[in-house]
């Protein structure tokens, strides 16, 4: 075992154990109390607890990556890596989107975590035999360049006409956001990180090559996810269409659970002034 290796086998032990307990608690009361998310609009809360259940997923996939990685396995480091991206995107959700609560300093403290452990996990030199090769390194670097083209375009197709219009996308205001906080991170960096992966193992370049991985693994548990939201909001009755939303649905019926804060003001047109003086 190289030092790399066992420098990255005591992040584990010292972090990771931390990083399970933290996560699995927080989504724990987030599925299970009714105070985590309050302040919430119901779609809002679906989409947090949708994104909740994705995070057992996750809980799951790190403690067997730190089980694999005892064993020296290098891809058990691309798994943990793929799973601290995911990590590192949700608690950057909940810690920016989320009222605060007093679960507010829990988000804090595992997004520093996952950010410090995740510089850790990358290592600066890695075997070739991790990386893809052949026809799974060609299918790989598409299925990357294709799920970021193509979330993108879907993204895109609700804030370019909410900008000409000069309206909030129908999916915010149904969330009861002043912004998608999804929509900001996949479009600035998750995306055309995607694309740009896909491209480099293409070419065969290594950082390309080591990161197609954890890039499939983020792809895989940000898609629970999307999954869990989705029967969760089909299951509250709510659903109506899935569109480019943050966790991909818009225009649930669910009404703000206790506050309006986020909401927009309704429209009332200005009375004439013979109206005004009657």
């Amino acid at each position: 075992m190289d030092t790399g290796q066992s420098s990255l086998q005591a992040v584990v032990q010292r972090r990771g154990t931390a990083l399970v307990v933290a996560s699995l608690g927080s989504a724990v009361l987030g599925l299970l109390a009714s105070w985590p998310y309050k302040e919430e609009t119901g779609n809002w809360v679906l989409q947090a607890q949708g994104q909740d259940l994705g995070n057992l997923v996750a809980v799951v996939a790190l403690i067997v990556g730190a089980v694999r990685m005892r064993a020296g396995s290098l891809k058990a480091v691309q798994l943990w890596a793929g799973t601290l991206f995911y990590l590192l995107y949700a608690y950057i959700v909940y810690s920016f989107a989320v009222h605060f609560g007093r679960l507010f300093l829990v988000y804090v403290a595992i997004l520093g975590l996952v950010f410090y452990t995740l510089i850790a996990a990358l290592p600066t030199r890695a075997r070739p035999a991790a990386y893809p090769r052949g026809a799974v390194r060609v299918f790989a670097a598409w299925v990357l360049i294709g799920t970021g083209a193509l979330f993108a375009l879907l993204w895109l197709s609700e804030p370019i006409p909410a900008t000409v219009s000069g309206q909030a996308p129908p999916s915010q205001q149904a969330a009861g956001l002043i912004v998608n906080p999804i929509h900001v991170i996949d479009l600035s960096v998750v995306l055309p990180g995607m694309i740009t992966i896909g491209i480099l193992a293409l070419r065969g370049n290594r950082t390309g090559l080591f990161l197609t991985v954890p890039a499939l693994v983020f792809c895989v548990l940000m898609g629970s996810s999307i999954i869990a939201a989705m029967l969760l909001i089909v299951m509250s009755g709510g659903y109506e269409r899935i569109g480019p939303d943050g966790d991909g649905f818009r225009g649930c019926r669910h009404q703000p659970r206790s506050s309006p804060r986020l909401r927009a003001p309704a429209y009332r047109a200005p009375q004439s002034p013979a109206r005004l003086n009657t």
